[in-house]
């Protein structure tokens, strides 16, 4: 009999592909997906606890499906992702309408879970962090809505063994550990052999894939990079997230031999003030990630690099601050995520004095966004007159016969077509003026 499943996800890229990795699971207990928590006969929520807001709204969540769950007692809630395994049984006495709390490593136990929970067998936590943990032979069922797109996640690794004084991944997710690199290129082929055409490669620190694994019997990121990039199917190669730390002059080569790998770098720099970085615990300094930029650009003169960036963190003085102000002039990136500094349990920055208020985070943040924004928009304007390639991804949201895609650099572009187009077809567009966080184009006849 089949029953009806709703997923939300919070977070991150892991998160999303995790939350496709539990649909498919729970599909194959006869679960299908329904947009309606109302309809469900389970509700997994998929958590993020990188800052506190995204943990608030999955509490916030949560605590209102407590309705549902008196209207229908047979109702299996359970919650998923670093919440969970941050809060552990914590959450089953907060909230007694749950049933389960199931860590990222446990998703794949998720089906027996929920049937023991269906059974009323008992409200179970499932957070064990196991250092002989190995990432599960995993193949994307490639049927349904959530696999229409061009474009697919693979992850490659999670964990991650920096501990950085504001994080709590480590904490939460455990540490580094590399997937087969046999198990993810069977994963991209039959990516590929579906019809998807770009994949982005995903872990917490994906510059050290590979470095837990035995020195003679290891394979790279770069190493990984020619292995995914020899299979036929797919056009584009992306990965994320980097730490500059561990950006190897190997994979600066990659940007300039390996023609799928797309021109788009994102490399976290969190603050430009090199007191705030060692009190971050982030082991490089301002001039270590300048000169990588700069070879960045010199083995790839196109690309794009994107950045995360956290304002107002513990003992931040407004000179500081202006430090990393003038790193946005320095570095002009394409965009940036920027978030106010908020404390994170277990992440050693909690403990820190001296504070930042949150009316100076505040104005500190909007005055960052401002600027970024401004040099967002020079950049691109910058492009108007060029011809660029563009991967469809679909029906544009404007009226008419409007498609949108992507450059290789990860630039929305929206351009006119009379014709049914594909999503993953490759064109080329001439870009004729520059909206906010788009360009617009005409296909080039």
């Amino acid at each position: 009999m089949n029953r009806n499943l709703y997923i939300e996800t919070f977070g991150c890229q892991m998160n999303e592909r995790d939350s496709e990795i539990m649909a498919q699971l729970l599909g194959e207990d006869y679960y299908l997906e329904t947009s309606s928590p109302e309809e469900a006969d389970c509700i997994v929520v998929n958590t993020c606890s990188i800052r506190g807001k995204a943990a608030q709204k999955a509490y916030s969540l949560l605590g209102g499906y407590r309705t549902l769950k008196e209207r229908n007692p047979d109702l299996v809630i359970a919650v998923t992702g670093c919440v969970a395994q941050q809060d552990g049984a914590g959450l089953l006495a907060r909230m007694p309408h749950l049933d389960l709390v199931v860590g990222p490593q446990n998703i794949y136990r998720l089906p027996e879970l929920v049937r023991a929970a269906r059974d009323r067998a008992a409200r179970t936590t499932a957070v064990e962090l196991s250092p002989t943990f190995a990432i599960p032979a995993f193949l994307p069922k490639m049927e349904g809505n959530r696999q229409s797109s061009p474009k697919r996640f693979v992850t490659i690794m999670q964990g991650c063994n920096n501990f950085c004084t504001y994080c709590v991944v480590p904490h939460t997710r455990g540490r580094e550990i590399s997937r087969r690199p046999e198990d993810i290129i069977d994963e991209v082929r039959h990516l590929a052999d579906h019809g998807v055409r770009e994949i982005t490669l995903l872990g917490q620190n994906v510059n050290s894939y590979g470095l837990d694994q035995p020195a003679g019997n290891r394979t790279t990121f770069p190493d990984l990079l020619r292995l995914v990039a020899q299979e036929a199917g797919i056009s584009r190669i992306r990965f994320t997230t980097s730490h500059p730390k561990d950006l190897s002059p190997e994979l600066m080569v990659c940007l300039g031999q390996i023609n799928k790998l797309c021109p788009h770098f994102h490399l976290p720099v969190q603050s430009g003030s090199d007191r705030i970085l060692a009190r971050m615990n982030r082991k490089y300094t301002r001039a270590a990630y300048l000169e990588k930029v700069a070879a960045l650009r010199q083995a790839c003169p196109e690309i794009a690099i994107t950045t995360d960036i956290i304002v107002g963190f513990p003992g931040e003085s407004e000179g500081d601050f202006e430090q990393t102000m003038e790193l946005l002039e320095l570095v002009r990136y394409d965009s940036a995520f920027s978030f106010k500094y908020s404390d994170r349990p277990k992440a050693a920055a909690a403990d820190f004095p001296d504070k930042v208020a949150e009316e100076v985070k505040s104005a500190r943040l909007a005055r960052l966004q401002a600027r970024q924004e401004e040099i967002s928009q020079e950049i691109i304007r910058e492009l108007v007159g060029k011809t660029v390639e563009v991967m469809v991804e679909g029906k544009s949201k404007a009226a008419g016969d409007q498609w949108s895609g992507r450059t290789p650099e990860n630039r929305i572009v929206n351009f006119s077509c009379d014709r049914q187009l594909h999503p993953g077809q490759l064109l080329r567009v001439i870009l004729e003026e520059a909206c906010r966080h788009s360009l617009r184009g005409r296909l080039v006849s």
